[in-house]
């Protein structure tokens, strides 16, 4: 299984997570979406169709400022 982990650094609340994990949770392949507001880290687990997830990120309201791992 493949684990990308992205910096979304306009997260700053539960609201903002939840959208993030709903929308990333739609993506095809994706089985765990993991959001840390401390770190401003996504990590998802399952699908690594970086611009599939990149334009879900987007379409719950926020930017990927850069793809901080991936494996």
């Amino acid at each position: 299984m493949s684990t990308l982990t992205l910096k979304v650094p306009g997260m700053t609340c539960g609201h903002c997570e939840a959208a993030v994990k709903s929308e990333v949770g739609k993506v095809a392949g994706v089985s765990t979406v993991t959001v840390d507001l401390a770190t401003k880290l996504v990590t998802v687990e399952g699908s690594d169709d970086l611009a599939a997830i990149t334009a879900a990120i987007d379409e719950a309201g926020f930017e990927v400022a850069d793809e901080a791992s991936g494996h």
